[in-house]
């Protein structure tokens, strides 16, 4: 199994299915693992008086409450259900996550994989909720520390979740992310500290991160995406473009092939220049057949089809069985 690649479209279908289907297409174009969406009631979701994210205001432009933003974009469960319909006859994997209760367990119908939001790792029902499905978990982690991650485990395991089936994501929720921020190498500190398969969430510009995660070990990325980034809406401006994509699914793969074995030994496509590239003991000048080898007499040039020059010390010394040529193969 390679690395799990999660195209991320979030809310950039603007509320409206065509759009979210366009995405369904992109995603299976780029050739990702799965397709993700998110799934609320707002009524469930916000209070009337909870007030948008600064990068939120700043990327739509408009100055509402999430309430009013989220009703916009918010897709109904039957458009939910045509979806998942839509990935099946695409044959990729649908995936959404949700951010309420009442959501969790429609969902739970259509997947087997929950992802976990950066915003739930403090929210100890519903971890204990999503736990008690008993199905994979994916764990964003973002503006958590150590021991945040480490108490929302606990919740999931004692919920009834095996840890085999956690895989937690090393993320940062600033859209976009500042590279200086990214802090990449906590990604492995969680694997290590905590035992269990870890992955990036990504909201940096560009696809180089995801690329570097995926040469530390990671199992899972994720990845926002959107039709077009100047599009309105709160999350387009940090998202990749589908050429932008399919470049990054291109790099992953790459990547995974490149990482090989970890056991170093010549490749298959290097063996025929071994004889080209390496070099034997030859003869420096002419050498008459009981002359001494010596320092004097011998050199190392290519090609390497003669004597190992690492066998240099043996040979010098000895006697010469037969008359050699300058250049000659001892």
């Amino acid at each position: 199994m390679g690395v799990f690649i999660i195209a991320e479209a979030g809310v950039n279908h603007n509320g409206d299915i065509n759009l979210a289907k366009k995405l369904i297409d992109v995603a299976v174009e780029a050739g990702v693992d799965a397709v993700k969406f998110q799934t609320w009631k707002t009524e469930l979701l916000v209070t009337k008086e909870a007030n948008q994210a600064e990068y939120q205001t700043e990327n739509t432009g408009i100055n509402e409450s999430q309430f009013d933003m989220l009703k916009r974009l918010e897709l109904s469960y039957d458009e939910f259900r045509e979806l998942k319909n839509y990935c099946d006859i695409k044959n990729i994997m649908f995936l959404s996550t949700p951010d309420e209760f009442e959501s969790a367990n429609f969902l739970s119908e259509l997947q087997e994989i929950f992802k976990i939001g950066s915003g739930e790792v403090t929210n100890l029902p519903y971890l204990r909720h999503i736990g008690k499905l008993n199905k994979k978990v994916i764990l964003s982690t973002g503006m958590a520390d150590m021991g945040e991650i480490e108490d929302a485990l606990d919740v999931l395991v004692a919920a009834g979740t095996n840890k085999e089936n956690i895989t937690v994501l090393h993320a940062n929720t600033m859209y976009p992310t500042p590279m200086e921020d990214v802090n990449l190498k906590a990604m492995q500190t969680i694997g290590n500290t905590f035992d269990i398969a870890y992955g990036y969430s990504d909201h940096t510009l560009g696809i180089e991160v995801d690329i570097a995660a995926v040469a530390q070990g990671a199992t899972v990325i994720e990845k926002h995406f959107t039709l077009d980034k100047t599009m309105e809406g709160p999350d387009h401006k940090a998202s990749l473009e589908p050429d932008e994509l399919k470049a990054m699914v291109k790099a992953i793969r790459n990547i995974e092939l490149a990482l090989g074995s970890s056991v170093k030994k010549p490749s298959k496509s290097e063996k025929p220049n071994m004889e080209v590239a390496r070099k034997s003991i030859v003869a420096s000048c002419t050498i008459q057949k009981g002359e001494k080898f010596s320092e004097a007499n011998l050199a190392v040039k290519r090609p390497g089809n003669g004597i190992n020059p690492m066998r240099w010390d043996e040979v010098v010394g000895t006697i010469a069985q037969k008359n050699y040529e300058v250049d000659e193969l001892i």
